[in-house]
């Protein structure tokens, strides 16, 4: 029992297979917006190159930093990202670990690498890493409270707090899901946000502040930072997959990993394709994006669950 644990958490699906689909989805994602632009791209090997050379350069901690906050920041950002994937269903409606209320907590894990962000930044003692905290944290309560409303309208419809229970019930009520579109939609523009892609780039832009909050990182540093972005990037979509798109959780093992892939690589290619056709808003009107129109469709998304949900009674 102990030694299928450790397996679980460390290597499938736990950690090594979590920084394989990461830097396979980078990949995805680098080459699609090269294609897109009418570049080649890199290679297929690119993304662990890019990797080990991180993890083999010199880490340097800036004058006036506070040295334990700066270095501990990054190792809290993977590990809040890596947590929250257990309980999110995968290939199959019942996640690794999971419980009731589940939700709350995995939204709440996801939020650990985006305040990581603020105190690194914080705490490097940098103008630019400064304003890119800033910047940050106010996309944070930007973007948070429609992604959390449009997982809640979901779980509102299938009468739980249960990432696990939600599935399944959605799994036995396949054409429900549709009534969920515009909550897929918000979660997605959300998660853009919450990647810090543009349009939504403002905390790290590089023609504005040379890299924002990483700014002042480096080497092995800089690379769990890049690391859990990049599997934030999959746990996000992987969220979004077991919340509005689950269906095909019913066709056993392998050919429901291979949905559960196509699932994934379909959130990513959207994310993909919003980040280079738009250009990078002010943080202003990030703002007002989100509590204009976003933060209101989401709430029609809750009335619209509602409704359904009275209908179904």
């Amino acid at each position: 029992m102990i030694l299928h644990d450790v397996f679980t958490l460390l290597i499938f699906p736990g950690c090594l297979f979590l920084l394989f689909l990461g830097l396979v989805f980078q990949f995805i994602d680098r080459k699609l917006h090269a294609r897109l632009q009418n570049r080649k791209g890199p290679p297929w090997f690119q993304p662990l190159p890019d990797l080990l050379k991180l993890l083999g350069k010199e880490e340097i901690i800036p004058e006036g930093a506070n040295p334990v906050m700066f270095q501990l920041m990054p190792i809290f950002a993977v590990t809040g990202v890596i947590a929250s994937f257990f309980y999110i269903p995968l290939w199959n409606s019942q996640a690794t670990y999971s419980f009731y209320g589940d939700v709350i907590v995995v939204i709440y894990l996801l939020t650990i690498p985006t305040f990581t962000f603020f105190l690194g930044g914080w705490y490097s003692s940098s103008l630019y890493s400064m304003i890119g905290a800033m910047r940050s944290q106010t996309q944070f309560f930007s973007y948070e409270v429609p992604l959390f409303m449009s997982v809640l309208a979901s779980a509102m419809l299938a009468d739980t707090w249960s990432l696990s229970e939600m599935t399944k019930w959605y799994s036995n009520h396949p054409f429900y899901w549709m009534f969920n579109l515009i909550g897929f939609f918000v979660a997605v523009v959300a998660l853009l946000g919450k990647l810090e892609k543009v349009p939504f780039d403002t905390p790290d832009a590089e023609t504005e502040i040379v890299a924002g909050t990483f700014t002042e990182y480096s080497g092995r540093l800089y690379a769990f930072f890049r690391v859990a972005l990049d599997i934030e990037l999959v746990v996000g979509a992987a969220l979004i997959v077991a919340v509005f798109l689950p269906f095909g959780f019913d066709l056993g093992p392998f050919p429901g990993f291979f949905v559960w892939l196509a699932k994934i690589t379909f959130v990513v290619a959207i994310l993909t394709v919003a980040r280079s056709i738009f250009a990078r808003m002010r943080i202003d009107q990030m703002i007002e994006f989100c509590w204009i129109y976003l933060a209101p469709a989401a709430f029609c998304q809750i009335l619209l669950s509602l409704v359904v949900k009275g209908a179904l009674h």
